[in-house]
């Protein structure tokens, strides 16, 4: 019983110093542009906002895109199985320039500091390929990201993804917020299993109510995956991503971060990659993102 009051008791004042942290930082959040703002209202209001690269217009773009398109091709999967659970293949490559410059881009951080309402730590990037799947497992189960209160991951479509890709896939805020009574019972399975199944959730959830999120290369997802029920839908085609990772500075739970930048995965062996790959880009490019691309730059 003591260890229960001493629980709570320090609940209750990590809340409270939340709270008036927030309200300390709100004189010092970022200027947003007016084309930025709407991208913070759907935040505000949906807790996601889908644009494309084009249209956020980030300066490093092209960079971004000349070095993901080199690294995809030496992402294979020797000993995949249809039948089997296929995890992804996953490189971090925080410590790339091209990718943590596009990371850091002003524009972008200034719109999720005024989201999360406090200062921002970015703690990294992951080039993802994910393979087919016939069964739901890891982050094909439905879950909430714990990192913090609220976590932002930037989602980079590199390919068009349809259906037969596997596209992420949320549950509207509304059946699930704290007022909702679906929120106590999917959070007691998910506390029970660390995710659910689309059999287990379709019940408490139906499955019209889910939104999918399918879309062109070039396609942005930007995300509180704390707040949103989410996760990658069972595919029969390759889906290349990048996944770019935001929390407050510091998170609440800061050990489950270090993923971003540690050998959790492998990084690229640039030397070998680079060098074969980099004169074949111009053929692995999707049409739509040719425009924002240059191989030279």
């Amino acid at each position: 019983m003591l260890n229960k009051i001493k629980a709570k008791t320090s609940a209750l004042g990590y809340e409270l110093g939340y709270r008036m942290a927030l309200v300390k930082h709100r004189k010092n959040l970022p200027a947003l542009t007016e084309c930025d703002r709407p991208i913070l209202d759907s935040l505000k209001r949906d807790c996601i906002c889908i644009t494309n690269l084009t249209d956020l217009g980030l300066t490093s773009t092209s960079q971004l895109l000349n070095s993901a398109y080199s690294l995809l091709p030496g992402m294979v999967k020797n000993d995949y199985n249809y039948s089997d659970q296929n995890p992804p293949q996953i490189y971090t490559v925080t410590d790339l320039p091209e990718f943590f410059t596009w990371g850091i881009e002003p524009r972008l951080l200034s719109i999720i500091e005024n989201y999360i309402g406090l200062p921002v730590a970015f703690h990294g990037v992951h080039l993802r390929k994910d393979f087919a799947n016939n069964k739901q497992f890891a982050t094909l189960l439905w879950h909430r990201d714990i990192e913090d209160r609220r976590v932002i991951k930037v989602i980079v479509y590199l390919n068009d993804v349809e259906e037969k890709h596997g596209p992420f896939e949320y549950v509207p805020l509304s059946y699930t917020s704290p007022y909702h009574p679906n929120c106590y019972r999917i959070k007691s399975k998910i506390n029970t299993s660390g995710g659910i199944n689309d059999e287990t959730l379709n019940p408490i959830i139906p499955k019209s109510a889910w939104k999918s999120c399918p879309g062109p290369a070039g396609t942005v997802i930007i995300v509180d995956t704390r707040r949103l029920l989410h996760h990658g839908t069972i595919r029969t085609q390759e889906r290349s991503t990048l996944f770019f990772a935001y929390t407050a500075n510091p998170p609440k739970q800061p050990q489950l971060c270090n993923h971003f930048w540690d050998d959790s995965f492998p990084k690229p062996n640039l030397s070998k990659e680079y060098d074969e790959e980099l004169n074949k880009q111009s053929l692995l490019i999707p049409k739509n993102l040719e425009s924002l691309i240059s191989i030279d730059s």
